[in-house]
């Protein structure tokens, strides 16, 4: 992270995108807006962010779409959806694509601010992936979330499962603890999240099921195991 946080604001609402800039500004961040998700891509991929705020509706490219095309080529910068949609399938789906936090409008700027300092806090560095993780007859490539059988691709997994089945490979043959996966990947351990995290294993157990040596196990009071 640079001395001088930058920040990328995509928020089509211009009053409300200026109060937020000169609220961040004045607290020593360097913010960028674009009011479009075409824009907001274009500033991201030529220049280099420490966090992204991100309005889901908004015009010729979505936040949804704006997201999962951040993650294709870049895992480890944060993400905070700032919404007025709030519905339970609307959350799910922000976590999906890779969002690591999800602010409802109307919000406080004080609440924005506190948000944003835990989310730059615990950016860990980038990590050293393999190329391609051994899953019996599956072969995972976490750097470009795909998952392939025996040489065909079966599925371009999106950000939050494919952090889910790094750790869960990363952590055989012992359990992947539940708390501290929701605190590292969703930011608490919510009994929102929790539910959000059993979503995501149900995919991934739906994604591995052409092979039945493998499984996910639920360890009682403890997490997730994969087995093979």
């Amino acid at each position: 992270m640079s001395p001088s946080p930058r920040l990328l604001l995509l928020e089509d609402e211009l009053p409300l995108a200026r109060i937020v800039r000169e609220s961040l500004e004045r607290q020593g961040y360097q913010v960028h807006h674009a009011a479009n998700g075409v824009l907001g891509l274009a500033a991201f991929q030529r220049d280099a962010f420490d966090l992204c705020i991100v309005d889901v509706m908004l015009p010729q490219l979505d936040g949804f779409a704006f997201v999962a095309e951040v993650r294709r080529t870049n895992q480890q910068v944060p993400i905070l959806f700032l919404t007025a949609k709030s519905q339970p399938a609307d959350v799910v789906q922000g976590f999906g694509v890779g969002g690591n936090d999800y602010l409802r409008k109307p919000f406080s700027l004080e609440e924005l601010a506190v948000r944003l300092r835990e989310l730059l806090r615990r950016v860990p560095a980038a990590p050293e992936l393999p190329d391609t993780l051994a899953l019996g007859r599956y072969s995972f490539v976490p750097l470009k979330q795909e998952l392939w059988l025996e040489g065909e691709l079966v599925v371009k997994l999106s950000h939050r499962e494919s952090e889910l089945l790094r750790l869960l490979a990363s952590h055989r043959p012992h359990p992947l603890a539940r708390q501290a996966t929701l605190l590292q990947l969703w930011g608490d351990d919510s009994f929102f999240h929790a539910r959000s995290m059993d979503v995501f294993i149900s995919r991934l157990r739906k994604h591995l099921r052409h092979d039945t040596s493998l499984a996910i196990l639920n360890i009682r009071g403890v997490g997730y195991r994969l087995v093979s």
